[in-house]
């Protein structure tokens, strides 16, 4: 039998395949040029105070910001046993902050790092219970520095200002409710009881072999713990910038603080909701409103809105390259 050719397209073109990975590489572009947009107003009043701050002290935070990026880096390959590519694990960590602010509660993050694992050769399993023991190292290190600030300063941070009159109750009741439903769910659910308790058992496993290997436990823990500071330590400069006359340690306590409750809201990056927190934290450690929401627009502009463009470009590259 002879194949016979398909015919051509009119006016003589041929077919051409749709570049999906071309236009996958335009997606985070267009995402930030969204967010830009729509918080427009807060991005000019943050560049606004900008003006009148103190250079050294901004460089200061812009530092930090960039080294809480090596930190990610640390706690990703703490998480796994495998080695990572160590210029491409902090390539994907710059990328996936961009991914992160652009997606709700972590989502982009996470999927960012589960496909550079996947292209890693790392198995499914695997990354996610290497994404799973990432949180949970994450979470602990953010709390245990809070908790040891709340020891070294019990009065420094007025805890019962920071959510609103009468919202401790309903949440409460919503986690338990959440918690009740998970609970029968699993019970009832066989099948997703069993893939639920496969994961745990691979997880555990999992964290097991990292621990066996000391440079894996300390490249998890003290990356952990690195990337909270460094965040409370950009806050800290910025409110030393502009001159907000309240102590370091105690602006530390109000971002721990600020961010650990603000840890549930599902928005992009926190936008939003971490902004409203920080300056309810902020006041409440005793900043001035008009100080605190100065200090907290403009270093949301540093850790936030700077690197959004060039974390973009660099997802798309990722992509382009077939790393993520």
């Amino acid at each position: 039998m002879t194949a016979v050719p398909p015919p051509p397209l009119p006016g003589g073109r041929l077919p051409r395949r749709v570049p999906v990975r071309r236009v996958v590489c335009l997606v985070p572009l267009a995402l930030v040029a969204v967010a830009a947009v729509r918080h427009r107003s807060v991005l000019a009043e943050g560049l606004g105070q900008l003006r009148t701050a103190s250079w050294p002290w901004l460089l200061a935070a812009v530092a930090a910001t960039c080294l809480t990026w090596v930190a990610a880096a640390f706690t990703r390959q703490g998480a796994v046993v495998q080695p990572l590519p160590r210029g491409r694990l902090l390539a994907t960590q710059f990328a996936a902050g961009t991914a992160n602010h652009l997606l709700p509660s972590g989502l982009g993050a996470g999927a960012v790092n589960l496909r550079f694992m996947a292209v890693c050769g790392v198995p499914l399993a695997r990354s996610s219970a290497a994404l799973a023991l990432y949180l949970v190292a994450e979470c602990v290190g953010r709390l245990g520095l809070l908790a040891a600030l709340l020891i070294a300063f019990p009065d420094a941070l007025r805890l019962g200002s920071l959510p609103p009159a009468g919202s401790a109750l309903p949440v409460l009741l919503g986690a338990a409710a959440l918690s009740a439903v998970a609970a029968a769910v699993l019970a009832l659910v066989t099948r997703l009881r069993a893939r639920v308790l496969a994961f745990a058992r691979d997880a555990l496993g999992e964290a097991r072999s990292v621990h066996r290997r000391p440079a894996r436990a300390l490249a998890l823990w003290g990356g952990s713990l690195a990337f909270p500071a460094l965040q409370a330590a950009a806050l800290t400069a910025v409110g030393q910038a502009l001159r907000l006359p309240v102590p370091a340690a105690h602006m530390a306590l109000a971002y721990l603080a600020a961010t650990a409750a603000v840890a549930v809201v599902p928005t992009p990056g926190g936008l939003g909701s971490v902004e409203a927190a920080l300056i309810v934290a902020l006041v409440a450690v005793g900043g001035p409103v008009a100080g605190a929401t100065a200090v907290v627009l403009a270093y949301r502009i540093i850790t936030v809105w700077v690197p959004l463009v060039p974390g973009a470009l660099t997802l798309g590259a990722l992509v382009r390259l077939k790393v993520v």
